[in-house]
């Protein structure tokens, strides 16, 4: 029998790294609760057709399909033969696969309000927090499944929704240890007036598409893309005269404005651009305008934000989102606005334990081991075991009575601080002996104080 495996780019999460998880977890939680945020969950899977067509030509490459169940009926071969094959040239077929595992938790949130707006209080705030799958090829810090946690604001067009998603973001940060990150912040209309400036507004997707491989491969070869897709020369040159925009904020502007300050839609972008990063700053926020930002996810219609992980790590993108004044219509309702941002839990997670920023109480199970010494004595510590338990301790008793070495070292191997041994002695006194397995201190106490000792010595 082959040794099992796991599928490319998943992963299985120890008790260990489940905790540290929870911790991430709960953190972000915590801040989407205090923003006033409610949880929503969706379906893993979704219809192919609400899914197909949202992420633009490369992004739908990467949607999971789930084939139909009941290719194995006979009154199907050909059917199914036939649709397989449209499959396998890279068309869909409703015979062969009409769902699909979720590429992220956007459009799925869009779909849910598009079927129960007439429901929801505008403006609804929900936060999501689910597996995402991508058929994408695995890296460091790229999975094929992995956790999005998504906060999102719809029925508002206020920017005070941009300024309170950039605050959640340094909340977020500064709880986890993490104040170097960076909020970089740009504006999908200023892109527009780009591609308008260049003469074609119809090239918005081209144009934005290489900008977003820039920080992969390089001006030069964002500069060869463009001329694959024929763009002129002249077209090239301003793009790239505006990827080189730099300097402080209002140094930038001022380059921009001088730039595409025709464009009547870099006019309000420049303004929405400068009050929102000027307001995140005065909240301590690390925002900074990046011209170079595109995020070529075709729904976005504003601001767009990108959170980039410190420096000192090797990792990029942990985080990013922005404005979506229609994407409800892609279901049959306009007119409903939206905003949010998606934070990469797995990629924050390998930048804490790069840093070694977990907290030390992050991983921490079972605080307390009884020994087993037999019989009688196990029945005392199964009784003084579950009134550590009501009190919210975590605990647990040996479950066979074997030498003291065997239950030391399982102790020890999960990292259990404390032991409890009961002998028949300690049954005569109603006593117990507590010892914390690290300093090697050990305490006597009565059954009684047991019930109130604090285990942090």
């Amino acid at each position: 029998m082959a040794k099992p495996s796991l599928p490319p780019g998943t992963r299985d999460f120890s008790a260990e790294v489940v905790r540290k998880r929870n911790y991430l977890f709960n953190t972000i939680r915590t801040v989407f609760e205090c923003y006033g945020f409610g949880p929503l969950e969706t379906p893993a899977m979704e219809q192919l057709d609400t899914l197909m067509g949202k992420y633009g030509e490369e992004g739908d490459k990467l949607i999971f399909k789930i084939l139909n169940n009941g290719l194995d009926n006979p009154e199907k071969e050909k059917q199914t033969r036939a649709a397989l094959e449209q499959v396998l040239q890279g068309k869909n077929s409703k015979d062969i696969t009409e769902r699909a595992l979720r590429y992220d938790l956007t459009i799925p949130f869009a779909r849910y309000v598009a079927t129960w707006h007439h429901q929801l209080s505008l403006p609804y705030k929900r936060y999501q927090m689910q597996p995402v799958w991508r058929a994408d090829r695995p890296q460091k810090g790229r999975y094929r499944e992995f956790y999005q946690c998504d906060v999102d604001v719809v029925g508002s067009r206020s920017l005070l929704n941009e300024l309170e998603l950039g605050c959640i973001c340094h909340a977020i940060f500064t709880r986890l240890r993490l104040p170097d990150y960076s909020l970089r912040i740009n504006h999908r209309q200023l892109l527009s007036a780009l591609a308008a400036q260049c003469g074609d507004a119809s090239q918005l997707t081209i144009i934005t598409t290489a900008i977003d491989k820039l920080d992969k491969i390089g001006i030069e070869k964002v500069k060869d893309e463009l001329a694959q897709k024929k763009l002129s020369a002249a077209q090239i040159d301003l793009i790239a005269s505006y990827l080189n925009i730099s300097g402080t904020l209002s140094q930038q502007l001022e380059q921009l404005r001088s730039l595409l300050g025709q464009q009547a839609e870099a006019v309000t972008a420049l303004e929405e651009l400068q009050q929102l990063i000027e307001d995140l700053q005065y909240q301590h926020v690390n925002a900074v305008l990046d011209p170079t930002l595109a995020r070529g996810l075709n729904y976005y219609t504003g601001t767009i934000f990108e959170i980039k992980a410190p420096a000192r790590v090797s990792m990029g993108s942990i985080g990013g989102g922005g404005r979506y004044d229609d994407l409800t219509g892609l279901f049959g309702v306009p007119g409903i606005p939206g905003v949010g941002i998606s934070f990469g839990v797995d990629r924050i997670y390998d930048v804490l334990e790069e840093l070694q920023l977990f907290p030390e109480d992050s991983t921490l199970g079972t605080q307390v081991l009884f020994f087993n010494l037999g019989k009688e004595e196990m029945q005392a510590a199964f009784t003084q075991l579950q009134g550590l338990r009501e009190r919210g301790i975590p605990a647990e008793l040996y479950p066979e009575s074997v030498k003291f070495d065997k239950q030391f070292k399982y102790a020890e191997k999960k990292n259990i601080p404390y032991i409890a041994i009961i002998g028949q002695a300690e049954i005569a006194n109603q006593q117990v002996n507590v010892k914390n397995i690290s300093s090697g201190e050990q305490r006597t106490v009565s059954w009684a104080a047991l019930q109130t000792l604090s285990f942090n010595w």
